[in-house]
């Protein structure tokens, strides 16, 4: 009998659930879409039963559509994406809405902790506090929603909770705690000073587990509902980013990795603790036990193509739309975009700061505008790059993943804009194929997830820069650079026109 895992990718769209056989193929894939709800400017928002649900449905298909036989499926583990605070009462139940990733009321919040805290706080946590974190979000609901606060006993972040309902047992994994900011990365536990500082019951923090340790098994309420069986142990897992990183193969030094999802992420393995890069990039500890990772997020990357397709290119597909921004002119006949659509946070941690368009004439075309906008975002990650120079820690190969890995066109502008070799994978399934390697290590199947990489993540075409679309591309980046200091100001002032009026 064929053997499976199940690696599920809660994603903020939709939930992808891939089964994997021993030899890291994919023998059945569902998804499962559910919708996002924005109540308010700067509010982002997801009801956690519509992950079970959507988790749920797509487990049921796998079982009853695709023939995975229930009791072959040895293990499942999770990628989810990160932050998003599901809070709960005594018996389990959510409180109200989860607050997501992309989330960015706690202004006021950040602000506080930074006057609180300071350098503290970076050093304890890793990170600056960010309006996208977990912590701002609990300070925001303990002021602003004191009848919640009271009833809270527990919280979780979105993955932790769809495990919990499988298993009926609370956790959070280290990668994914991390991303709360109320972890003290050095002693990894969490830390009472932060707790302590606002007034947050350490009771409120789940119990720690590694990503693949076992966290329970399949119980016997879930079972009856989405036909798995109960034999099916279940692994902690990761943050999205870490699960992507794992999925990538970025388990040694000297690699990065380059994902352009919704947002965009550069990310590089560290192997301690120790390396301040001052809260310029976020510091997590990752999926491989008593490891670390760094990385920058550009908030909006894939997020401003989606953009830009749905409002001004609905009449062509995306494959259509980026074919002719390939025919167009490197640097878009003068023509810079700042992926700044939904603020920043690496490197300028600026949730009101807005996107640009520079240089706009009348001898563009929107395919100019196409190209600008994929520029624009591969600029963006190469702001992030610049941090890692800039403090001694350099890398040689950058692996692609994401939307910008679908296309040739944009993996060779990625080694044009880094000067870097670019590597694409072959059988890339992102943060997904990380949650099924955390179960098949979790289970034994291999000794460590570096070994399970070498069956189940296989590289594919390399991608070398051109010297002179490098040295073009250095020239437009220096001008790219110098956008955000001359706009920051008027977008500021913007925005805060659109709030008064």
């Amino acid at each position: 009998m064929n053997e499976y895992v199940i690696g599920v990718d809660l994603g903020t769209s939709s939930v992808k659930v891939s089964a994997m056989d021993r030899l890291g193929q994919i023998a059945a894939q569902e998804s499962y879409k559910y919708p996002l709800h924005q109540p308010q400017p700067g509010f982002s928002e997801q009801d956690p039963e519509d992950w079970v649900k959507g988790t749920t449905t797509a487990i049921q298909h796998l079982i009853n559509d695709d023939g995975i036989d229930a009791e072959a499926i040895q293990g499942i583990s999770y990628s989810g994406q990160m932050h998003g605070l599901v809070l709960l009462d005594g018996q389990g139940k959510v409180l109200r809405p989860a607050i997501l990733w992309n989330d960015t009321r706690t202004t006021k919040q950040c602000q506080e902790i930074r006057q609180k805290m300071g350098d503290r706080f970076i050093y304890l946590t890793g990170n600056q506090p960010l309006e996208g974190f977990t912590l701002p979000k609990l300070l925001w609901v303990k002021e602003n929603e004191p009848e919640i606060w009271a009833q809270a006993k527990s919280f979780l972040l979105p993955k932790d909770y769809v495990r919990y309902r499988m298993t009926g047992k609370q956790a959070m994994d280290y990668s994914d705690a991390t991303g709360t900011v109320l972890l003290d990365i050095h002693k990894r536990q969490w830390s009472q000073e932060i707790c302590q500082a606002f007034d947050i019951p350490m009771s409120l923090c789940p119990p720690l587990i590694e990503s693949i340790d076992k966290a329970g098994q399949i119980s016997t309420d879930y079972a009856k509902v989405s036909g798995m069986s109960t034999s099916t142990q279940v692994f902690g897992g990761a943050g999205d980013n870490a699960a992507g990183a794992i999925g990538a193969g970025i388990l040694h030094q000297g690699m990065v990795m380059s994902s352009i999802g919704t947002s965009g992420v550069v990310l590089k393995y560290e192997k301690d603790s120790e390396n301040d890069y001052h809260g310029a990039v976020q510091y997590e500890c990752h999926a491989i036990p008593g490891t670390y990772y760094s990385m920058g997020v550009t908030l909006s990357a894939g997020n401003s193509l989606n953009w830009f397709k749905h409002h001004f290119a609905t009449d062509v597909d995306f494959d259509t739309m980026v074919l002719r921004a390939s025919q167009r002119p490197l640097g878009s006949n003068g023509l810079l975009f700042t992926p700044y659509i939904d603020g920043e946070r690496a490197p300028y941690a600026d949730a009101d700061i807005r996107g640009s368009f520079i240089g706009v004439d009348n001898m563009q075309t929107r395919d100019d505008f196409t190209r600008a906008v994929m520029e624009g975002i591969t600029f963006s990650f190469r702001d992030v790059m610049n941090i890692y120079q800039q403090n001694g820690q350099d890398f040689d190969t950058v692996i692609a993943i994401g939307g910008g890995a679908k296309s040739e066109f944009w993996l060779q502008l990625q080694a044009d804009i880094f000067n870097k070799e670019v590597i694409a994978l072959t059988n890339e399934q992102g943060p997904g194929l990380g949650a099924a390697m955390i179960a098949a290590t979790g289970l034994g199947w291999f000794k460590s997830l570096q070994d399970c990489a070498q069956a189940f993540v296989h590289f594919g075409k390399h991608y070398q820069p051109n010297a002179d679309a490098v040295k073009r591309y250095d020239q437009l980046y220096k001008i790219y650079q110098q956008i955000y200091q001359q706009t920051k100001t008027m977008s500021h002032q913007l925005l805060q026109w659109r709030r008064e009026n």
